[in-house]
């Protein structure tokens, strides 16, 4: 039903942000995480079916509970330095390109021949790593 008077609506500013863990996953303090096919957050992974979604702020072992047993909060909307891969690197010529996720602090230049989720938008390339928002 559409609004007919003012409304205060609820907010939150989105930067760090809790997510439901998936069942049997562990993620680390400055992990790479994403959210799986069903929307629970796992660490990053060599996968198709991952929606990238930023950088772990704590350490979560839910490898012995279910789906949503735990809860992580993730820090998003800033660009984080992820490891470059050594056989798939990210290259110069991909500023403003997608690049992929390879794991939980790698990325990688490819998909993979169809194998990778994206990671996000490549910002830098230095010799520490990749600049990805």
């Amino acid at each position: 039903m559409p609004l007919t008077k003012d409304r205060m609506t609820a907010h939150r500013d989105a930067e760090v942000m809790p997510f439901a863990v998936g069942g049997g996953a562990e993620i680390f303090m400055g992990a790479q995480v994403a959210v799986n096919a069903t929307g629970f957050l796992v660490p990053g992974a060599e996968a198709t079916t991952l929606t990238y979604i930023g950088r772990a702020e704590e350490h979560v072992d839910n490898t012995s509970g279910a789906n949503g047993d735990k809860i992580v909060l993730v820090r998003r909307r800033k660009a984080f330095l992820w490891k470059n891969s050594d056989a798939d690197p990210v290259d110069q010529s991909m500023v403003g390109q997608p690049c992929y996720i390879l794991d939980d602090e790698t990325v990688a230049g490819t998909d993979g021949t169809g194998t990778r989720s994206e990671s996000g938008t490549v910002l830098a390339v230095e010799s520490a790593g990749v600049w990805v928002e």
